[in-house]
């Protein structure tokens, strides 16, 4: 009986190499995948990956925003008082006197 091939599992940091290189472009893409014993699809699509999440690295790292600090209490604070009232409208509908 032939023996069962099973899926090779790449970590991250392999993918990214192998996606960067594809990246950089001074070999074509067959090349790196035989050189790393990759199929040539597969690292194509590591190097789209790569490209479509390029931007978002950048993203957000300029500190805390101040605007989200001081919308966050006032969220909170509306939603103690929704809460507040729907007990009150319940307390009343089922005529719990609760102090």
């Amino acid at each position: 009986m032939s023996e069962i091939k099973r899926r090779q599992v790449h970590s991250p940091a392999f993918k990214a190499k192998v996606g960067l290189e594809a990246v950089r472009g001074v070999n074509t893409i067959n090349e790196i995948g035989r050189e790393y014993g990759v199929h040539p699809v597969q690292v194509g699509q590591w190097k789209k990956a790569i490209q479509e999440r390029a931007g978002s690295l950048f993203e957000g790292k300029r500190g805390p925003k101040p605007a989200l600090a001081h919308q966050e209490p006032e969220r909170l604070y509306g939603e103690i008082g929704k809460l507040k009232m729907e007990l009150d409208w319940l307390k009343k509908k089922s005529g719990i006197n609760l102090p």
